[in-house]
């Protein structure tokens, strides 16, 4: 059974059409623009008919800091949505989309993996209902617009070293990181250096995920700072009058996508931001119609807990009028062993010392959820065949100590019934009601004691460093207006500090934010630190080689 590919799974189990799976939520026909026979958008005016409705319970699933071991949130997700399911609950799930990038390169997919899946995958995965090529095209509409606003004449006085808004395309292609462009004369632009960042790295789909409407979409568009005129004003893309066609392109993609799992358990995959560089959550859209038509939610963010669920309590919470009423905290015994110092080759030998040592990782997400944003937290352990019953109970123990408690959590290997007891858990969470959510800083805090509150409250640091370039920029962005703005940090995943090798819980560090830049329509500030890049390449081995289509259309490969 444990034994095929997440594809042979997912291609050996029968879908429902998509009707039947939007009949579950009552969701009519009006409201249903179909993709095929497994694949619909719901069209956003559901909201008004649904306005009056009670929202359900939000449920957030984040986890420890990653490691190359795995650690399965999306798995969980979904494994989580249908025990709800199983033991009675009406429940959606509310995930990202994934990129063609990681697809190709080295994550490979995001929708689940063994039982615990979201399909079709291959569609999913791939093309999908056409969202991230809508984002792409809008990106890419702006920079030609705002190129040929220069090229004609220049009316707006833009200087062309300081353009901040970049071309995107949404593969793994680090040869595009730095280009000039504009060559070979006058007829073809203006020469200038630039660049490419991935699609779902690009401001248009932070945009995209945290709008509200179609209204607000096209406002948030309007306010894309593309750089700054010579005498250092922002220049928006209001001033380049690209709102209108932006939105345009991306009208179809605002609409969430419904599928379903293989337990056919209804499921929203909509928008995918990446969440070491942008807010790493799925649509505001898809997760309120989900709160709308269903009395559990589950949903994720992105990579661990310092970042992932930091922004979406932060910035996406803050913004929707969102409070999530419990959170699951993924970990596996292998990645905690890792975090400890075990060696890649050794995680799977009972190491009961390496546990320990990296237990303290776990421990500071759970302080994080249940202290510092006060809401009620379970940890899931992820359970791998060669977990010994001593480790188990050593995480179960320390957690106990930190006053939360452990469910084991088999869905990888059983789906739904794997998951029942994280389920139960979770609504006993809910039920008892001990919530007292609240956000890490005030929107009226200077953008420096944002940053500060982030590094210290969440990371366990002990202050920030500022170069004299984020200083700089820090005093230009406050006269600019935009010091009430959230933050991003653009951080590495793998470390609680901005140093991708102190694992663990690290202790003694202080973050240094190299720069800071405003994504003024996604609304927020994004402090860059160590060494982010928006455009990943592909490894030496790229998932790609191993994909393939067969004579009668069957994808393999996929995982």
């Amino acid at each position: 059974m444990g034994y095929k590919s997440d594809i042979e799974i997912a291609q050996s189990v029968e879908m429902k059409p998509i009707e039947e799976i939007a009949a579950m939520l009552d969701i009519s026909d009006d409201f249903l623009e179909m993709y095929g026979k497994y694949k619909a958008k719901v069209d956003y005016n559901i909201l008004n008919q649904l306005k009056d409705k009670e929202d359900g319970k939000l449920i957030l699933v984040t986890a420890i800091t990653p490691t190359p071991a795995g650690e399965g949130k999306t798995t969980t997700s979904v494994g989580l949505g249908d025990a709800l399911s199983k033991i009675g609950k009406k429940t959606v799930i509310a995930l990202r989309e994934p990129s063609l990038g990681p697809v190709f390169g080295i994550k490979g997919g995001a929708t689940g993996g063994g039982y615990a899946q979201v399909v079709p995958m291959e569609d999913i995965n791939l093309h999908f209902t056409g969202d991230m090529h809508a984002i792409g095209a809008a990106n890419n509409l702006l920079a030609a617009m705002l190129d040929n606003h220069i090229y004609q004449g220049n009316e707006l006085n833009i200087d062309t070293r300081k353009i901040t808004w970049k071309r995107c395309v949404d593969m793994n292609d680090r040869q595009l990181r730095f280009i000039v462009n504009g060559l070979n004369g006058r007829v073809n632009g203006v020469p200038r250096e630039d660049g490419y960042d991935i699609t779902v790295a690009s401001e248009i789909m932070a945009i995209l995920c945290l709008a509200n409407d179609i209204d607000d979409l096209k406002e948030k568009l309007r306010n894309i700072v593309v750089g700054y005129t010579r005498d250092d004003q922002p220049v928006t893309a209001g001033q380049l009058k690209a709102e209108g066609a932006m939105a345009a392109l991306l009208k179809d993609a605002l609409k969430p996508n419904l599928v379903q799992t293989l337990e056919h358990t209804p499921t929203f995959v909509h928008g995918g931001p990446f969440a070491n560089i942008a807010h790493g959550c799925n649509s505001i859209m898809a997760t309120k119609m989900a709160l709308k038509l269903a009395d559990y939610v589950v949903t994720e963010a992105g990579f661990g807990a310092d970042l992932g669920a930091e922004k979406f309590f932060d910035i996406k919470c803050r913004k929707a009028g969102l409070t999530p009423s419990a959170v699951v905290i993924v970990a596996t015994v292998r990645a905690l062993k890792h975090h400890g110092g075990a060696l890649k080759n050794e995680l799977s030998v009972e190491n009961l010392e390496a546990l320990e040592k990296g237990i303290p990782n776990l421990l500071k997400h759970i302080e994080n959820v249940t202290q510092k944003f006060g809401l009620p937290a379970v940890v899931a352990i992820n359970r791998f065949p060669t977990d010994t019953e001593a480790e188990l109970k050593l995480i179960e123990d320390k957690c106990r100590e930190y006053g939360v408690n452990v469910a084991l959590s088999e869905v990888w290997a059983k789906g739904g019934e794997g998951g029942i007891q994280l389920a139960k858990e979770v609504v006993r969470l809910i039920d008892k009601g001990q919530n007292n959510f609240k956000f890490i800083y005030s929107e009226d805090d200077p953008i420096e004691k944002k940053i500060e509150a982030i590094v210290r409250e969440v990371y366990g640091g002990d202050g920030v460093e500022f170069t004299p370039a984020a200083s700089r920029e820090i005093s230009r962005l406050k006269k600019y207006g935009f010091g009430n703005l959230p933050v991003c940090m653009a951080k590495t995943q793998y470390s609680l500090s901005d140093d991708p090798k102190k694992l663990g819980w690290p202790k003694g560090f202080k973050v240094s934010v190299r720069n800071v830049k405003v994504s003024a329509g996604a609304g927020f500030i994004v402090a860059l630190t160590g060494d982010i890049m928006t455009m990943p390449g592909l490894p030496k081995i790229p998932a790609a080689e191993n994909i393939d289509v067969d004579s009668t259309g069957k994808i393999s490969g996929l995982f």
